[in-house]
């Protein structure tokens, strides 16, 4: 998801040390060093060069728009709470029950998507390391979360929804506009007397699913690119608004995706890569490209490209509080991490 996967505990009131050492994942990655430029020896006739200063960074997340952290910050200092349903112990919010704990509605931003989020969680992923729950907390009615092998039905609208992850046959969100754009024209002009394909169980008829959100209404899909199939030639790139409704993810670790992506109510959507975006999570997966990004990551600059490259309007940080939670607990985690390492 390159960005779908991996996550994030629901960090308490710990000292820098507890932090670190924290069971949930919060195992920091190391933070980029700002280049330094080497001192040369000099030569006879030249004079000598010295160490230039370190070129300052700038913060992975610098620049969002983001509501005030003044809630957090206080929630924090007051430590964990069980939270009224399960009984379990949170912080910020109950990541099984999907609602807010210690924290007040009024004081969270609430953000509104312009297409609905489906996330299909794998069901060995846990929980509290996962920060799709951002994305449920943040826009309750546009995101759902899904434990596999719930998938919704998406087959009759395949020309509406894609599924976002890397690999060969994956596109770029500026062009699955005209894929899709190209599908919808293809299933206008099919045969109306075709025969259709045997209905598969319904997400909700499957025994032993679990939907973990509320409010879903029937999904699209969007066929990959396999033989060309979306590509035929002679299609050209047509103008006009895009037909996306959708957007399916998949939250779990890179070694478990296998288990989902292959599943044959998925083989039939677009898939999308976010080619150009680079992971700042603190967890990032040893031996996994940089442009595989954490859940939430990967939802909130999916819809940024979208907002610009397929809408065609100017971003102005409509979605930048979906990184609500993660910038605070990136900045609250690599504190602790630079704390320890000056002991």
């Amino acid at each position: 998801m390159f960005f779908v996967f991996s996550h994030l505990h629901s960090v308490s009131r710990m000292s820098s040390s507890d932090v670190l050492a924290s069971p949930g994942g919060v195992d920091v990655s190391s933070s980029p060093k700002s280049p330094l430029a080497e001192t040369q020896q000099p030569d006879k006739d030249s004079k000598p060069v010295t160490k230039q200063n370190p070129v300052p960074a700038s913060p992975p997340l610098h620049g969002l728009k983001l509501a005030p952290h003044r809630e957090l910050e206080q929630a924090q200092q007051r430590g964990r709470l069980k939270c009224s349903s399960c009984g379990g112990s949170r912080m910020f919010f109950c990541y099984t029950c999907c609602s807010l704990v210690g924290v007040s509605q009024q004081e969270i931003p609430s953000v509104k998507l312009p297409i609905k989020i489906d996330i299909i969680k794998h069901p060995s992923e846990v929980d509290g390391k996962s920060t799709a729950i951002h994305a449920k907390i943040l826009a309750p009615d546009d995101v759902t979360i899904y434990t596999y092998p719930c998938i919704p039905e998406y087959e009759d609208d395949t020309d509406k929804v894609v599924l976002v992850f890397p690999g060969p046959g994956s596109v770029s969100v500026e062009e699955m506009t005209w894929r899709l754009q190209n599908l919808a024209v293809m299933k206008s002009a099919a045969s109306p007397d075709e025969e259709p394909s045997p209905k598969r169980p319904r997400a909700e008829e499957t025994p032993g699913a679990t939907q973990q959100a509320e409010g879903h209404t029937s999904g699209a899909t969007h066929t990959e690119e396999r033989g060309g199939e979306a590509g035929i030639e002679g299609q050209t790139e047509t103008p006009g608004a895009c037909p996306l409704q959708r957007v399916v993810f998949i939250d779990s670790t890179w070694n478990q995706t296998t288990r989902i992506i292959t599943d044959e109510r998925l083989q039939a959507l677009l898939r999308v890569e976010l080619k150009t975006r680079k992971t700042c999570f603190w967890r990032h997966q040893k031996g996994s490209p940089d442009t595989y990004l954490a859940t939430i990551e990967a939802v909130y600059y999916f819809l940024k490209d979208y907002q610009e490259l397929c809408l065609r309007q100017e971003y102005t940080g409509q979605y930048d509080n979906l990184m609500y939670f993660y910038c605070y607990l990136h900045t609250l985690i690599n504190k602790a991490k630079t704390t320890a390492g000056r002991r």
